[in-house]
């Protein structure tokens, strides 16, 4: 059962994400901490985000804008490390509270309130009309890049607020594919090997709880069934405008935001 459901929302979610710039990782994270911990989830999730990054890489990062990159993903590169170096030294963040829905109980926690409270605020420019010629000075690129860095390193949640600045950093839509896809592998090639020296290491070792199970197959299956995603999602760009990606982005924007800040997914 748990190969169904990873597979299925890794395969949906990654052909969505070739758009939107963000999901995978939002997305998966909860699907994988259905089964292990949330360190584990974190650590397997980022597995599965850069492959299909590199996946993607391929197909559409001969569009990405140096300048961009240099701007926007090296900041979010270092801003990584910070990240996921303190989401080891501290992974029992305390909750600011909790409440019970349908029978469950969800925990709000700091992180995820912050992430959740910015997207909502950035959903908004993406879909109000009054906001539609809004763009950000490229000035404004690095912070962008080490907020969108620093969440992806400690929570695996990257891809919101990069897909929140670049889409008006005034790039046309084959341009923020293909920076988007780039600026996220510079996170995960930074991030993947701090994971590794911690929670990847105790798996192999056998003293982690998900030792016991079967999550390198779930990851292998997650990671091929993204690919199959991408690949779709990447046969269907060409009908997209730039104004239609906006949308999108809005859109998953304002039902990711509030999910993360109510501690529903995340």
């Amino acid at each position: 059962m748990e190969y169904a459901i990873v597979c299925l929302a890794a395969l949906v979610v990654a052909a969505l994400t070739l758009f939107s710039g963000f999901g995978l990782g939002s997305l998966m994270m909860p699907v994988f901490a259905l089964f292990f911990p949330v360190e584990m989830a974190i650590a397997a999730t980022a597995i599965v985000h850069l492959a299909n990054n590199l996946f993607k890489l391929l197909l559409v990062g001969r569009f990405a804008v140096l300048s961009v990159v240099l701007r926007f993903g090296l900041p979010a590169a270092l801003a990584a490390v910070f990240g996921a170096v303190l989401l080891r030294v501290s992974t029992d963040l305390q909750p600011l509270g909790a409440y019970v829905l349908a029978g469950r109980t969800f925990e709000i926690l700091p992180i995820t309130l912050v992430i959740g409270l910015l997207i909502v605020l950035f959903a908004g420019h993406d879909l109000l009309p009054t906001e539609r010629k809004l763009t950000f000075e490229r000035s404004w690129l690095p912070v962008g890049g080490a907020l969108a860095g620093f969440f992806g390193g400690l929570s695996g949640h990257q891809g919101a607020l990069r897909s929140a600045f670049l889409i008006r950093a005034g790039l046309d839509r084959d341009a923020f594919v293909g920076t988007a896809v780039v600026c996220a592998v510079c996170v995960d090639v930074v991030r993947l090997p701090i994971y590794g020296y911690g929670f990847i290491a105790d798996f192999l070792a056998g003293t982690s709880p998900a030792s016991q199970g079967n999550l390198p197959g779930l990851i292998v299956a997650a990671t091929l069934a993204a690919f199959i995603g991408s690949f779709l999602g990447s046969r269907l760009i060409k009908k997209v405008t730039i104004r239609s990606l906006e949308v999108i982005v809005g859109a998953m924007l304002l039902i990711l935001g509030p999910l993360l800040a109510l501690g529903i997914i995340g």
